[in-house]
């Protein structure tokens, strides 16, 4: 049991950083909107999300770089290199800034459904002090620059979420009937955003970043490979069995309107009793905290990456990034800019840039000057780009639904 403990760790924070305010937000409302019928959705975003995490992961241990840096190495010409690190950089900035408000966002809405309003007036000036007592929180655990604690607190906060919207979905007591219909495949067009988002929450682009560079920080040797594909496929399952908890719990409460995720909470009150809600806001309050802990390391990495940067989690230059990425979220969170909409939109540009992202490591996958004799086999290969071929065709049916929106 100890040596289990001391292997698992990198796919923790894979697991953390998915199962975030988004996710709870996605899959309450796959549930509320067409109940079990979207978990093969799901089903289908977690294979994807190991499979693509495994080379991810064997990526970083081969070539003991992340991805932004293999990536940058690979392309000779300065004008091409350099087009490849400012769209990687704007994307990162741009995407992880929007999701540190959601995260801390998600995280006082858990919060606030137990002890009540945020705001506080000093003066002319409001301020939401659960905005930054979560910064405060995920500043402290980063700032400390220690792997194993910062390991150790994800792996804790994602145990005790996972119980909390496990219990939940118990206390539901679903059709099992029914929630075995729904890994039956359905792709119609009602349906088609909500597909996108769910494939969006789990497989998330700037989680191959960072599993690539996080993975080097633990195992140095190709021998551990075993080890970590352990690690990553135990973690995504449990967050896989998460996201379908709450699509469970989500199905209970529907003909309800959801306006935010904390609305799960409340809705849920007359299913199981007025005790639970603690539970499941506290789940969401962990699922803010694991994701406003991960999406500011996740930015500091890949700018390290592309800009060549040997520095550590302690170098000056490396906390500048997260603690921008952490200020910005505390700031927009606390202005009350990130509504469900707003959430709900960034998991559908997440899904509609996954395959450009996948595309790119599955090309790296197959570099013989890269991993020598790691490359990717056949079977790795065919599931690879069957899974960019899935992705880019539920993109391109997302954007034929939106022109003939207009």
């Amino acid at each position: 049991m100890k040596q289990w403990f001391r292997n698992i760790g990198p796919g923790t924070l894979v697991t953390a950083a998915f199962i975030g305010p988004g996710t709870v937000t996605v899959c309450t409302l796959a549930g509320v909107q067409f109940g079990f019928t979207l978990v093969w959705a799901l089903v289908l975003s977690i294979i994807a999300c190991i499979v693509l995490q495994e080379m991810s992961a064997r990526l970083g241990i081969i070539t003991q770089q992340g991805l932004s840096e293999v990536l940058k190495t690979q392309f000779t010409n300065p004008l091409v290199k350099w087009t490849l690190i400012i769209l990687i950089l704007s994307a990162v900035f741009i995407g992880n800034a929007a999701y540190e408000a959601g995260n801390i966002s998600g995280g006082v809405l858990g919060l606030a459904t137990v002890f009540g309003s945020p705001i506080i007036k000093i003066g002319n000036v409001v301020i939401n002090y659960m905005s930054l007592l979560i910064g405060v929180i995920a500043f402290v655990v980063l700032y400390i620059g220690n792997y194993k604690i910062l390991e150790r607190s994800l792996i804790g906060l994602v145990l005790f979420m996972s119980i909390a919207f496990i219990i939940t979905a118990i206390a539901t007591k679903p059709d099992l009937e029914m929630l075995f219909k729904g890994f039956i495949p359905d792709i119609s067009s009602g349906k088609i955003f909500t597909i996108i988002g769910l494939i969006g929450t789990t497989v998330v682009p700037y989680n191959l970043f960072l599993h690539a560079s996080i993975v080097s920080e633990k195992w140095k040797k190709p021998e551990e490979l075993p080890i970590a594909r352990k690690d990553t496929t135990i973690a995504i399952v449990l967050g896989g069995i998460v996201s379908m908890s709450i699509i469970i719990a989500g199905a209970a409460i529907q003909n309800t309107e959801v306006n935010n995720a904390a609305d799960l909470a409340k809705s849920l009150e007359p299913v199981f009793g007025a005790g639970a809600k603690y539970v499941l806001s506290l789940g969401l309050f962990a699922a803010g905290i694991t994701s406003a802990i991960t999406a500011p390391l996740a930015a500091a990495y890949v700018v390290k990456g592309c800009l060549g940067w040997k520095d550590g989690l302690k170098s000056k230059r490396f906390r500048a990034i997260w603690i921008f990425i952490l200020v910005l979220g505390v700031v927009f969170s606390s202005l009350g800019i990130k509504s469900i909409e707003i959430i709900r939109f960034a998991q559908i540009a997440n899904g509609l840039l996954l395959p450009v992202i996948a595309g790119f490591l599955l090309w790296i996958m197959n570099k013989k000057n890269v991993l020598g004799n790691y490359v990717n086999n056949w079977k790795q290969n065919l599931v690879g780009i069957i899974i960019v071929l899935i992705t880019i065709f539920l993109g391109l049916r997302t954007i034929w639904k939106v022109i003939e929106g207009w």
